[in-house]
Order: C-alpha cells, then sequence, then structure tokens
C-alpha cells in the first residue's frame, strides 16, 4: 500500500470506530486505512509504535492561545508536538474588537485552533473583569462578528463569576446566550466563586450547552451534588473539567461520577498560569481521570470523538476519509496536590514517548518560550525551569552522534567545484 505515513503495531482506540492492535494509514492529509498487518511497500515513511496507543489526534475543549495580546495567552504548537493535540479550541480569549488580532496568529500555527467567542468584546486582555462593563457585552455586535467570522468561531465563551461579572449577575451569560441562540451555536459557562450562585448559571443553560470547571472545590462549595447540578445534567448540559489553576478537585469530580454524572469532555484549560502546574498539558489531565476509575475508552472519547461533536469540528475518528490527526501516546502520571493514582491495566504503552501527527507527517519539535512576568512561580517550579534550560542546552550542545556514525560527505579529491 503506498502512502505517505504508516503506523505500526500500535493499540488503536478509536471511540468512533476501530480498535486494537492495528495499522493506521495516512495519505493526502486523510487516514487512508486502518487494520492488521498493511502492506509496508510504497509508503514513504514507517513509524514502529509497538506498545503504544494510537488515537485520533486529541481535541482540547478549553485552552487559551493568544500569546502576547492576553494575560493567559500561551503558545500552542511548543506543547503540541509531545502531547499529541491537535485541535486547541481557544475558549473566550479573544472578544469582537479582539476577534481578527487572534485570527492572525492562528493563522501562525500548526494546530487547528477554534474559537468560542468571548460575550465581552474586549477578550481576556486582562486577568478578569472583562464584563463588568455590560457597554461591551454587545448583543448585536457579538451577533455581526460570528455572522463574519463562521470559519473561525465555534461558539460563545461566558465567565460568570464575581470577579468577571462584578455586580451584574447573570446578566452577561443572559446576553451571551442570546447570541448563542441567534448564531445557532452552544455556550461554553465558566463557573467559579459566586454571586452569582452556580444554581443560577446551571438554570438558565440549554442542553447542548457546557458548563467548563463542573468538578470545581471553588464553585461547587458544601453543596456538591446541588440539585441544579443533576437537573442540569438530565437536561442535557454537557460537563467539561476545564482543569485550570483551581477548576479542578479529585473529591468533587469523585462524588459526581458515584451519582452517575460522569463529564462530557475533558479539557486542560491550559494557559500561562496552569502550563507549569498543575496542569502541564492534556494527556495529563486525562490521566487523572483514569486515576479517578474512569475507563480508558471513555477518557480517549472524552479528548476526542465528543467534543469534536459538541462544536462541529473536523476530526476525533480515524475512519478511512477523516483529517490526519492522530495521537501517539504512552501513560503519565499526574498530580493536583491530592493525589490518585491509576491502576497497572490502565497504563497502556511506554512510558515517555508521545506525540503527534498531523497531515502527511510527525510533528517537529519545539521549544516553549519563557513564562511570562505576571505568572506567579513557586521557587521549585523556577529551579525546575532553570534545569531544563540547562538541560535543553547541554543536550543541543552535544554532537547527536560520534565521528563513526557519520559517512566522508566530500572525499578528498573531489572537484572544488562540486563541495559547495
Amino acid at each position: 500500500m503506498g502512502g505517505d505515513l504508516l503506523l505500526t503495531g500500535g493499540e488503536v482506540l478509536d471511540p468512533a470506530g476501530r480498535s486494537g492492535r492495528l495499522d493506521v494509514a495516512v495519505h493526502g492529509g486523510r487516514i487512508a486505512a486502518v487494520g492488521p498487518d498493511l502492506p509496508r511497500d510504497g509508503a514513504r515513511e514507517v513509524l514502529d509504535v509497538r506498545g503504544r496507543l494510537v488515537t485520533p489526534g486529541l481535541i482540547d475543549l478549553h485552552t487559551h492561545v493568544h500569546p502576547g495580546a492576553t494575560y493567559w495567552g500561551i503558545d500552542p504548537d511548543a506543547v503540541a508536538w509531545y502531547s499529541g493535540v491537535t485541535t486547541w479550541v481557544d475558549a473566550g480569549s479573544a472578544g469582537a474588537y479582539t476577534l481578527e488580532g487572534l485570527r492572525r496568529a492562528v493563522r501562525t500555527m500548526t494546530v487547528r485552533v477554534p474559537v468560542l467567542l468571548n460575550i465581552a468584546a474586549v477578550g481576556l486582555t486582562g486577568r478578569t473583569g472583562e464584563s463588568r462593563d455590560l457597554d461591551t457585552c454587545d448583543v448585536d455586535l457579538a451577533i455581526a462578528t460570528v455572522a463574519a467570522n463562521r470559519d473561525l468561531v465555534a461558539g460563545i465563551k461566558v465567565r460568570v463569576d464575581r470577579e468577571t461579572v462584578g455586580r451584574h449577575g447573570t446578566e452577561p451569560l443572559r446576553r451571551g446566550l442570546r447570541v448563542a441562540e441567534a448564531c445557532g451555536v452552544p455556550l461554553m459557562a465558566h463557573i467559579g466563586a459566586g454571586p452569582p450562585s452556580v444554581d443560577e448559571v446551571l438554570d438558565l443553560l440549554r442542553p447542548g450547552d457546557l458548563v467548563t470547571h463542573c468538578a470545581s472545590a471553588i464553585a461547587a462549595g458544601p453543596a456538591v451534588l446541588r440539585p441544579s447540578l443533576l437537573e442540569a445534567y438530565r437536561r442535557g448540559v454537557r460537563f467539561d473539567i476545564g482543569h485550570g489553576s483551581g477548576g479542578f478537585a479529585f473529591d468533587v469530580l469523585e462524588a459526581q461520577l458515584a451519582a452517575g454524572l460522569t463529564p462530557f469532555s475533558v479539557s486542560s484549560d491550559l494557559h500561562a498560569r496552569s502550563l507549569y502546574g498543575p496542569v502541564f498539558d492534556l494527556p495529563t489531565t486525562m490521566a487523572k481521570l483514569l486515576a479517578a476509575g474512569l475507563p480508558l475508552a471513555e477518557v480517549v472519547a472524552a479528548a476526542t470523538s465528543r467534543p469534536a461533536a459538541a462544536l462541529g469540528l473536523p476530526g476525533g475518528s480515524l475512519a478511512a476519509g477523516a483529517p490526519a490527526d492522530l495521537a501517539v501516546a504512552g501513560p503519565r502520571r499526574a498530580v493536583h496536590r491530592r493525589r490518585r493514582a491509576p491502576a497497572a491495566a490502565d497504563r497502556p504503552g511506554t512510558a515517555g514517548q508521545r506525540g503527534d501527527v498531523r497531515g502527511r507527517a510527525a510533528a517537529a519539535p519545539r521549544l516553549p518560550a519563557d513564562p511570562p512576568p505576571w505568572v506567579p512561580l513557586t521557587p521549585a517550579q523556577r529551579s525546575a525551569l532553570a534545569a531544563r534550560a540547562d538541560g535543553l542546552r547541554a543536550l543541543l550542545s552535544t554532537p547527536i552522534v560520534g565521528p563513526d556514525d557519520l559517512a566522508e560527505q566530500f572525499p578528498r579529491g573531489t572537484p572544488a567545484e562540486k563541495r559547495g
């Protein structure tokens, strides 16, 4: 079988298709075939991925990827190549005033970046408070912005907590819902410390809307399984993890799981303050759901096929003809102060070997940028970042091979004009 790339011997897990020990062939930026022992003849590149998990490219439903223009933004490409996340949904970094700037930034990125438009036209330029001035929550302007940017905007984002909305309560959310209804797109609501209360927020959400930070102890307060939560779940409101710097707690998640409230999607809320911990990346967040007892297939679906369906995105499947976005993964355990460890049976593959494929070839490595000066870091985090920089410097300053592994490119006697 000819083609651009053939992945052989991996443990394929496709929530929307075939699973098992299968090969995956890629041609022309699309999945060409999935099956056992596919012919290698004609493949331009063959990657042996035995002992590793092969899934559709991961879709992170809640990220912030507008570096240099917002308080929270990061460069996704520096994380995507090793984390397997090929689609980064930017959740509210840009509003109507700033969307064009985000569009220009997205053009420079190798990953796919759908956008949830912030109801506040200023977006997330600052740390918080974007909806305190209701003049920026302009419904007509937001509707016009979505209509003019259908190729980029997949939904609406509203942060609803006391710092963001101030004295306006649920009014920014109500305006966001009017935009979402008019444009036929879902809304993602961020919950946090009230007022307004979580009950007030959940009661307004429609089937198909998303509540992010669903396992937040800050938002839950003492009433982890409040009636409004159960009713919203039964009504079809989709629960999104949205880990972030303080949006996830094991005990809240475990209480919800015990009550049958399984998260619809697992997202990282990766941004400038969570990149260096406690989030690190989406696979680390996925590992926490494994540690809480969710089956591997459920966790993979929550980061592939389900977010694709929620926003109508391409990808999320390894079916023939689907976009050639794939993740190749090994296990990774992670903590968020409180620790959980998955059972050995939930740790497929070989630790420390992860990456992704987009289009026709494996993604190229990228070095991450230094954290911006406003990000609060512990002494241990600063020390670890310095050690990482020293390690990279040592790695890159050491020749990749020794003299015995080189070939003489210009043997003596070669005419000078042919030596370059």
